[in-house]
């Protein structure tokens, strides 16, 4: 009875440290970036969260190490039966021990975790946060992943960083995260999420348009949009065109359901959903934008697609197969001197309205009065209307 008592305590102590440990990290992070914009940060509370969790896992490691003597005659362990290693939860949680490798419980098997690691060295640490599942799920049977991201730049004023996550054939796929200036600034705010699609499999969308964060962070300097995290995944993997893959499967959208839950665990992102969760595609990454929208309306609640070349019949047929209930935002936009994209974008628009079931509802607008010296700074201030239709769309739909 006293060896199964101990559970208990072991439980509350673990969950408790991994918690505070989590919003010491949190507090650590939110002072770091505020001194990368010289602003003052308050100490304190993250170092009672780093006193908590020093004193949970102190208890946690005496409860462990007396069991382990013998003082309770051991947790769990039947008379008789032979010793066994104890697994160790480490600070990052991870787990040490004979059957870490096959550990496959709910704290392991929901996204980057320690099946990443044993096959990627390279691959971040990630931690159970049961508060972050409370309050998504309310009684969700398994915590959220949060994942380690490291900072790489910061282009467009804001931070770019950088993780790996499990992608749907359970390897590692690159996902880099970029947060606005006011990520840092507004500590207690919350961010709609905008996906960034990529043409290229095993690509992000930002190694193919290295500065779409320069025309968001103008967009955002200009007052004319409101902020959001910009999530640039890698391409699904398996096929030479992934916009294609897209629209023939609506399953193979880049955020599947384990970055979706990875990336609202680690950033103070918005609920996904059409609310809250858009998504953007430049040049070749274009028809991989129209092609989500118009096949989960449920999951984006606007797209904007840039300088794309588009297949009318293949994207008209998606649409009319998406979800009931629900319509498609998507504005097409190309600059004035871009016949061949202003033809293909009118070619969608018309083959949208004449076309069946849901396709026919899409909501569909035509940016055409983008014009500049260069085809650089025609595309920066494309990115920066298609920011400024995706912001407004999503505060609306909020």
């Amino acid at each position: 009875m006293v060896r199964s008592l101990l559970v208990i305590p072991l439980l509350a102590a673990a969950l408790g440290g991994i918690w505070l440990a989590r919003g010491a990290q949190q507090r650590w992070r939110d002072l770091r970036a505020a001194q990368t914009y010289e602003l003052a940060g308050d100490r304190w509370p993250m170092l009672l969260r780093a006193a908590g969790a020093m004193v949970c896992g102190v208890g946690v490691t005496a409860l462990t190490v007396l069991t382990a003597l013998g003082a309770f005659g051991g947790l769990g362990r039947n008379p008789g039966e032979p010793d066994r290693a104890e697994q160790v939860v480490d600070s990052a949680g991870r787990r040490s021990g004979p059957d870490s490798a096959s550990d496959s419980g709910p704290g392991s098997g929901s996204g980057a975790g320690s099946g990443t690691a044993g096959r990627q060295q390279a691959a971040p640490p990630v931690v159970a946060d049961p508060a972050a599942a409370a309050a998504a799920g309310g009684a969700a049977a398994a915590s959220a992943v949060i994942s380690h991201f490291d900072s790489v730049g910061h282009p467009g004023g804001g931070e770019l960083l950088q993780s790996a996550v499990l992608g749907p054939d359970g390897q590692p796929r690159n996902v880099r995260v970029w947060l606005p200036p006011q990520y840092a600034t507004e500590p207690s705010a919350r961010f709609p999420v905008v996906v960034m699609q990529a043409s290229a499999p095993r690509k992000t969308a930002d190694a193919e348009v290295p500065d779409v964060f320069e025309g968001i962070g103008a967009a955002l300097q200009s007052g004319k949009a409101r902020p959001f995290v910009l999530v640039a995944p890698e391409a699904p993997n398996g096929t030479g065109y992934p916009c294609e893959l897209v629209a023939a499967a609506p399953a193979a959208v880049a955020d599947d359901m384990t970055l979706r839950t990875t990336v609202a665990a680690t950033f103070r992102t918005l609920p996904p959903g059409p609310a809250s969760w858009g998504t953007l595609g430049v040049e070749g990454g274009a028809p991989c934008a129209a092609a989500a929208a118009l096949a989960r309306p449920d999951l984006y609640g606007a797209a904007a697609a840039v300088s794309g070349r588009y297949d009318a019949a293949a994207l008209t047929q998606t649409g009319a197969e998406a979800p009931t209930g629900s319509s498609a935002k998507l504005l097409l936009a190309a600059a004035k001197g871009d016949s061949a994209g202003l033809d293909a974008a009118r070619k969608l628009q018309s083959a949208l309205k004449a076309g069946p079931g849901a396709a026919a509802k899409a909501e569909v607008r035509i940016s055409d009065n983008v014009q500049d010296f260069t085809p650089d700074r025609e595309r920066l201030r494309l990115v920066r209307q298609a920011a400024q239709f995706l912001a407004e769309a999503l505060a609306k739909a909020s």
